[in-house]
């Protein structure tokens, strides 16, 4: 396929998403979003990604919170977990400084000593005190984790909703199954269910495969996803010979990462021909062009420049078969 020929008609499989002047709805909330939000797990957890205490500064990341939100994203999703609380005290921070309207996301880990749905009010109350926020746009569940049952949390974000402590509720890591009974447990208490947050990218297209997009599209669910660069990998700048650093290089080893390369190379060639989009762009396009709203991490200004590049136009649906093609046996 000559790339440089391809239309820029829109591709198909945006049926999740409700677009209108650049924002789309939540699900079947009120909430209006970017269709790309910035994930904030690399603003608490810096030693997963390999930078130890070094390599980015809260001010740094500050700045990519107020580029991304002078850019036109005002999504932000963060968790308890992220940090032992340090990253939504970093947003908290960052939200007083701009004064700006934005939405934020927060998500509640299912511990196996919280026992009691109780537990998970106690949680948000934390993690709104940490925010400086009243209220939360929407509260999540981290995981579907054993030994409490899906319904016993699920009853617990319907109390935060009651209880005026959240606009809006999601899970996140449910899979099909899951899904349907957490929106149907909060059916009966008259909440909808807004959202599940998965893994998926071109490295990772199991909410694909598993018919969780579907369960998503039939009952209005955003599919949000994280990791949409696949921990940096679809930016391009790691190779056999540069692996990522940390524990992502456990997982990206150098064999892997050789396998990959064909796949980037099509994700240059698309960004060439469309006028230097970078290979983060047109992979960050693709996810919102099958119909999920990418969360990519942000730690500085040129990161937060990227991401937004992502937004504006469309892949067309040669490019996102051409992709779907390239990573056809890249699946981790």
């Amino acid at each position: 396929m000559n790339l440089k020929e391809v239309s820029h008609f829109d591709a198909p499989g945006a049926g999740l998403l409700r677009q209108d002047q650049g924002r789309i709805s939540l699900g079947s909330s009120e909430l209006s979003i970017s269709p790309l939000g910035i994930g904030t797990w690399a603003w608490g957890d810096r030693l997963f990604w390999g930078y130890g205490r070094g390599g980015y500064t809260d001010s740094d990341l500050e700045t990519a919170f107020q580029v991304s939100l002078g850019m036109g994203i005002n999504f932000f999703d963060t968790a308890e977990v992220y940090g032992r609380g340090r990253s939504e005290r970093l947003l908290g921070e960052f939200l007083r400084i701009s004064g700006d309207k934005v939405v934020v996301a927060t998500k509640f880990f299912p511990y196996p000593w919280r026992w009691r749905r109780a537990k998970l009010l106690g949680a948000l109350r934390g993690s709104l005190e940490r925010l400086g926020l009243d209220r939360v746009d929407l509260y999540q569940i981290h995981w579907p984790y054993p030994p409490v049952p899906i319904e016993t949390w699920v009853a617990g974000l319907a109390d935060a909703v009651d209880a005026g402590l959240s606009r809006a509720v999601g899970v996140s890591n449910y899979n099909p199954d899951q899904t349907r009974r957490a929106h149907a447990a909060l059916a009966e208490r008259g909440v909808p269910l807004v959202s599940n947050q998965v893994q998926y990218s071109l490295l990772h297209r199991r909410p694909e495969r598993n018919g969780l997009f579907d369960v998503c599209r039939e009952l209005d669910v955003t599919l949000i996803a994280y990791s949409p660069l696949a921990m940096g990998v679809l930016t391009g700048k790691y190779t056999p010979d540069n692996s990522p650093p940390g524990i992502r290089g456990r997982r990206y080893r150098r064999d892997y990462l050789a396998q990959v390369q064909p796949l980037i190379a099509v994700l240059r060639e698309i960004g060439e021909a469309r006028g230097e989009l970078t290979p983060a762009q047109v992979a960050l396009n693709w996810v919102i062009c099958k119909g999920g709203v990418p969360i990519p991490g942000a730690k500085n200004a040129r990161q937060a420049e990227d991401n937004a590049g992502a937004l504006g136009w469309r892949l067309s649906g040669e490019e996102v078969a051409a992709l779907d093609a390239a990573s056809e046996g890249l699946q981790v």
